[in-house]
């Protein structure tokens, strides 16, 4: 890759790295509803003009039976879900378990005939994420530093993420991703609208956290995204993809230096074997035919 493409590269990992960081900060006066609902405003508001200038917007919204689907899986569920965890567990953990993506997209792609799935190197990667998944899981939750309750949420997300990028790559992969996920957070807002309004804070939320929503909504909601496909348009889906594994690197080492929360045994144990396993289980062997 060139130094423009390695500085992009790290840039969206870092950028995606960040979330479960802010998203700990905001939980500190916002309800997960409020801090849902304000992260897609700000990126709709952003990524959806921006969908209107490429013409790309009406061909989404003709697609909307995909799209709100999507949306539902990729950004009304898991977004609350991750949110109301980290009230109960480290930014660390909830970046660690966000990285099992690749194996539910694995098994989910297998499901669906992927055969190149029964691939040696794919199948140990499973095991191994799978072995991290459980020595993180036991480690953390029976050693009563974190709840079994919230570290199922984020699982349950993670493979919420798998499935709706499964769905919508095999059913509109025509369309550009800026406008469906321009399109979904739309829809994601006007679905927390009612909760927003029900939630709503008695008082003003402190500067501190006003900027923590902003910069949510606008870096790793809105940029990111953009970054993103404008990375794999240079580098190949398969390379881009990579990017996984950096940003829960990002995410667990900003988690230890800002936020103090500890380097746990289960971290020091179940992030290497995560991100092994996870690489080996998405990666695509020469035969496939996805």
């Amino acid at each position: 890759m060139s130094r423009r493409n390695w500085f992009l590269f790290f840039l969206v990992g870092l950028i995606w790295g960040i979330p479960y960081l802010l998203i700990k900060v905001a939980v500190e006066e916002l309800s997960p509803p409020v801090i849902v609902f304000s992260r897609v405003a700000i990126g709709a508001a952003i990524l959806i003009p921006m969908a209107m200038k490429r013409g790309s917007l009406m061909p989404a919204i003709k697609a909307w039976r995909y799209v709100i689907p999507y949306a539902l899986g990729e950004m009304v569920g898991p977004w609350i879900l991750i949110t109301a965890a980290e009230q109960k567990m480290s930014s660390g953990l909830a970046g660690l378990l966000v990285a099992t993506v690749p194996i539910w997209s694995t098994i989910l792609a297998s499901i669906h005939g992927d055969k190149t799935v029964w691939h040696h190197k794919r199948l140990l990667g499973i095991l191994i994420g799978f072995i991290g998944i459980v020595l993180v899981v036991g480690i953390e939750s029976f050693s009563g530093r974190q709840s079994i309750v919230a570290i199922a949420m984020i699982l349950i997300s993670a493979m919420g993420y798998a499935w709706a990028v499964t769905m919508v790559n095999a059913k509109i992969p025509h369309i550009e991703p800026i406008s469906i996920n321009g399109l979904a957070m739309l829809f994601t807002a006007i679905v927390y609208l009612p909760l927003v309004i029900l939630n709503a804070p008695d008082h003003m939320p402190s500067t501190k956290i006003l900027a923590t929503v902003l910069a949510l909504g606008l870096f790793p909601t809105a940029l990111a995204f953009f970054l993103f496909f404008k990375l794999i348009k240079e580098i190949g889906t398969a390379r881009g993809s990579l990017v996984t594994y950096l940003n829960t690197a990002f995410a667990v080492v900003l988690g230890v230096i800002i936020l103090n929360e500890p380097f746990t045994l289960g971290i020091a144990l179940g992030l290497p074997l995560v991100l092994i396993g996870s690489y080996f289980a998405g990666r695509k062997t020469v035969t496939s035919v996805q």
